[in-house]
């Protein structure tokens, strides 16, 4: 078991939930009501819209779930492994992530389902970017396996086993950045529609600078 957390794993995992919480939010109050950074949803629409829905609906939110595994694709071809582990190329995923949010943005204001596939590839990229620590699987683009460790967590102290406090403030940490994204969401929304998506585009070019410089005096 892993005993210390670095500290830019703990930063990187909010900052990033605190994006998908945003995205999220975006999509879900301008877009159908949809959700974009995770796929439970999209995926029952897809099942119940078999039955129900037309072909074009159909067609439509399969795209959707295809960009969001092209996206985790692109991340598990440039990071190779699931360990997380300092001078991997985050920082280079996390450029592409901005584009992509940034294409979705000129899409989406135009009215045009390209913008809300773009979002997805972005989500489904974050959200291949971190994946293990000490048995936990990191997620940051939804809560459901958060929210499943932190039972099993408890569970597991409740019946006498030692119990991973750094571990356990991850996960808070990712809970409280998506709750805190979704809110700033639905705050930028309501000032500028679609482009609010430019904030996390933002904040995730921000995180892949600051990752570069640690990155290098670290590595260095």
């Amino acid at each position: 078991m892993i005993s210390k957390l670095p500290r830019w794993v703990e930063y990187g995992a909010f900052i990033l939930a605190l994006v998908a919480g945003i995205v999220n939010s975006i999509g879900l109050l301008g877009f159908k009501h949809q959700s974009i950074s995770h796929l439970s949803g999209t995926a029952t629409l897809l099942g119940t819209g078999l039955v129900n829905a037309t072909f074009s609906d159909v067609l439509h939110l399969s795209i959707i779930i295809f960009s969001f595994l092209v996206g985790a694709a692109i991340s598990g071809y440039f990071l190779r492994s699931g360990a997380l582990k300092l001078g991997r190329n985050y920082g280079g995923l996390l450029y592409l992530e901005v584009v992509f949010l940034i294409g979705a943005t000129y899409f989406l204001t135009q009215g045009s389902s390209y913008g809300i596939y773009l979002a997805s590839v972005a989500c489904g990229l974050q959200n291949a970017l971190a994946s293990t620590y000490s048995g936990a699987i990191i997620r940051t683009t939804h809560l459901t396996g958060i929210f499943t460790d932190l039972g099993i967590m408890l569970g597991a102290k409740f019946s006498g086993k030692p119990f991973d406090q750094r571990k356990a403030l991850l996960l808070l940490l990712i809970v409280t950045g998506f709750i805190a994204g979704g809110t700033l969401g639905a705050y930028l929304y309501a000032l500028f529609n679609f482009q609010a998506l430019l904030i996390p585009a933002g904040i995730c070019l921000l995180l892949a600078l600051s990752y570069s410089i640690y990155s290098s005096k670290v590595g260095g």
